[in-house]
């Protein structure tokens, strides 16, 4: 449940949706009068983009229960998620299958992307290899919610993305499953003994908690710092490694032994 991210997780595409959140009226309401008209109230515009309709029925389930008042539109494959996505500009969300016609893995999400930039788009898939998840990120996706995630869990997640931050599935990330291919591919560029003992021990903790798939508020609440500080920690640990954003900081420590580097 990622918050705010530096670098390529922190693209204006995923905040799309929270800034046009209020379709009804160029103003954001009063929080402090008491009565709010409904009219204000969250009103989405919601593509799923799935070819298995149970699964189309359950995430729109999820959405309708969650987001009351959201306008759902359905498709099932890459080329018609393509052409609604033209006709719909004003979208405020897609939920785009990996696996579904036209997609040919993450090509497809990178195609939607070039299609439609500054709409925030979300991989929803069965897939749960860690560097898929990552990569999907790194190609512009705002989000990774697994079709194994309990419904509260996915509430969750498109509700954190409408609010224009980054959804990574903890539980992946914190596991480090993954594929031996890309597992071989990934220790081609390990972080040094000598990089990661340029960076202070507290730096080593918000890494190690970085590379679990701890947003910056998760980490400031469990290291008990301000979350100020942890992006500082964050923007250093970055520099010092020689990466340009969180993505790449997480895949090169995705296999150090944080214990032997905190023990001085």
């Amino acid at each position: 449940m990622l918050n705010e991210l530096d670098a390529a997780l922190s693209t204006e595409n995923c905040h799309h949706a929270s800034e046009n959140r209020y379709h009804d009226s160029e103003k954001i309401p009063d929080t402090e009068n008491k009565q709010v008209d409904p009219s204000m109230e969250p009103a989405y515009k919601i593509l799923i983009a799935d070819d298995h309709p149970l699964f189309r029925e359950a995430i729109s389930s999820v959405i309708a229960s969650g987001f009351e008042g959201s306008e759902i539109i359905e498709t099932d494959d890459l080329d018609s998620a393509l052409d609604l996505t033209r006709e719909n500009d004003d979208l405020d969300l897609i939920l785009l299958d990996l696996n579904m016609p036209g997609m040919h893995g993450l090509n497809g999400l990178i195609t939607l992307r070039n299609e439609a930039p500054t709409i925030p788009v979300v991989i929803v898939s069965a897939e749960e290899d860690k560097q898929v998840v990552l990569q999907a990120i790194t190609y512009g996706a705002c989000g990774f919610i697994t079709k194994s995630s309990p419904r509260a869990q996915m509430t969750e997640a498109i509700q954190q993305i409408l609010n224009g931050n980054v959804y990574l599935p903890s539980d992946i990330i914190r596991t480090g499953k993954e594929s031996n291919t890309r597992r071989s591919r990934n220790e081609d560029n390990p972080i040094s003994p000598e990089l990661l003992n340029s960076l202070t021990r507290r730096q080593l903790l918000v890494l190690e908690r970085m590379s679990k798939g701890e947003s910056n508020k998760q980490i400031a609440y469990n290291l008990n710092i301000a979350e100020t500080t942890v992006k500082a920690h964050v923007s250093a640990i970055l520099r010092k490694l020689g990466v340009h954003n969180r993505v790449q900081a997480i895949l090169s420590a995705s296999d150090v032994d944080f214990s032997q580097y905190l023990k001085r």
